[in-house]
């Protein structure tokens, strides 16, 4: 485009990671880019495709409108405008053009090659404490992440069992036979369903002997979420040592905010509990590939800081994209991606699945070692959306304590072998 003027270096260096290429790299990069332009109300990029680019935003405005409805606008020179737009592929957002815009568009490949090949010493002086073990660190972190955004980290796949029940119990004529059957075919979770069953929160006046007798007790739509919950613990592995170590963690955690929201589920919302359970349980599911990719990647990771730093930073996005891949209903995916985000004001008028994962974050976050700089209760809009039951902040802890033992019982339930 011969009327645009050329970008400076300076400008360029503005953007991450182009910040840590070298001046010719980057003169290099301007020349292999594209310059585009877009008008008001034209579509940018759309979800759900893969197009292996990278737009940075040069001039203007845009707005992102992700699967759920959620809107969020991005203006160039700004924080948000720092980073390329919409960068996970597939694409998770529709990128419309809210004002002239004017793009850099870079293809992934050509950039990942040049932050590979980029000195060493050019990004220790750009770093602010120049420190030469963090340089390279940081230099191997953005290659981990250009891997994460190009696609090439494999996301995982819902164990068979749960595949299979879901699909049985999604048909409108399934039967409690055809149910059970489904989940006799892996008899490690025919096992784990019948001890549920008889578990204090579904026993019946007597002990049921059989799958068939389960489905029937639990019914088919607790049968489905509960199989889909134990397949889950197979999803938490890893074959490193200290990053199973890792993984661990993220299980014990998944676990407590899973229980904590089936008792917030049960007595705050009309939503059913199982659903609850298996959205706090999937909430920091994108954690999952970031660590089985940190397996390659075994001298980044040596420092731990790196890595739950690679993990706060990729969690919601990567989270998102495995269960939009696993075809698992939006109020998940939402649940998911604003598990964190204490300020998250959910539009719909009834409470949601997010609501009550992020109250369960919090309370287990409350709880724990990680209580420092939390909001209080008060202040998170989802903590008031569950406030019909009058939660305040004495009365939403005395629940819970109450719960405890309901909080414990699913806790078991989730430790089932």
């Amino acid at each position: 485009m011969g009327g645009q003027e050329n970008l400076s270096l300076r400008r360029l260096k503005g953007f991450q990671p182009l910040g840590r290429l070298t001046d010719d790299q980057l003169v290099l990069l301007a020349s292999r880019a594209e310059r585009k332009t877009h008008s008001p109300g034209q579509r940018v990029m759309e979800r759900g495709v893969r197009d292996g680019m990278d737009y940075f935003l040069v001039a203007g405005v845009v707005e992102l409108e992700s699967m759920d409805g959620r809107k969020s606008v991005i203006e160039a020179d700004t924080d948000k405008a720092t980073t390329p737009i919409a960068r996970l592929q597939p694409r998770m957002y529709d990128v419309t053009a809210v004002k002239p815009c004017e793009f850099l568009v870079v293809e992934q490949d050509i950039l990942n090659q040049l932050l590979r090949s980029a000195p060493v010493a050019q990004v220790e002086m750009d770093s602010a404490d120049g420190i030469a073990g963090e340089s390279e660190e940081h230099h191997l972190l953005m290659e981990f992440y250009s891997e994460l955004r190009s696609n090439q980290v494999q996301l995982p796949s819902v164990p068979d069992v749960a595949w299979k029940v879901r699909r049985v119990v999604d048909r409108e004529d399934s039967s409690a036979a055809e149910v059970a059957s489904a989940v006799s075919a892996d008899p490690a979770m025919a096992a784990k369903l019948v001890r549920s069953c008889n578990s204090p929160l579904y026993r019946g006046f007597s002990d049921v002997r059989n799958v068939r007798e389960s489905v029937i007790r639990l019914g088919m739509r607790t049968t489905r979420q509960l199989v889909t919950v134990f397949a889950m613990r197979e999803v938490f592995k890893t074959r490193r040592a200290p990053l199973q170590k890792e993984m661990e963690t993220l299980w014990r955690h998944s676990r407590e905010v899973a229980a904590l929201c089936w008792v917030l589920a049960d007595h705050a919302t009309s939503i059913d509990p199982e659903e609850a359970l298996l959205a706090g349980l999937l909430h920091d599911i994108g954690v999952v590939p970031v660590l089985v990719q940190a397996e390659h990647h075994v001298n980044l990771f040596a420092d731990e800081k790196n890595l739950h730093h690679a993990m706060s930073e990729l969690r919601a996005d990567v989270g998102c994209a495995v269960l939009e891949n696993w075809s698992f209903p939006k109020t998940f995916v939402e649940a998911a991606r604003y598990a964190e985000d204490w300020h998250y004001e959910c539009r719909e008028p009834a409470p949601q699945l997010v609501d009550i994962v992020i109250v369960a974050q919090l309370h287990s976050m409350a709880g724990s070692s990680q209580n420092e700089g939390l909001p209080p209760f008060d202040a998170v809009p989802a903590w008031r959306r569950l406030g019909e039951l009058e939660l305040n902040a004495s009365r939403s802890l005395q629940l819970l304590s109450e719960a405890r033992e309901r909080v414990d019982e699913v806790q078991k339930l989730l430790s089932i072998r």
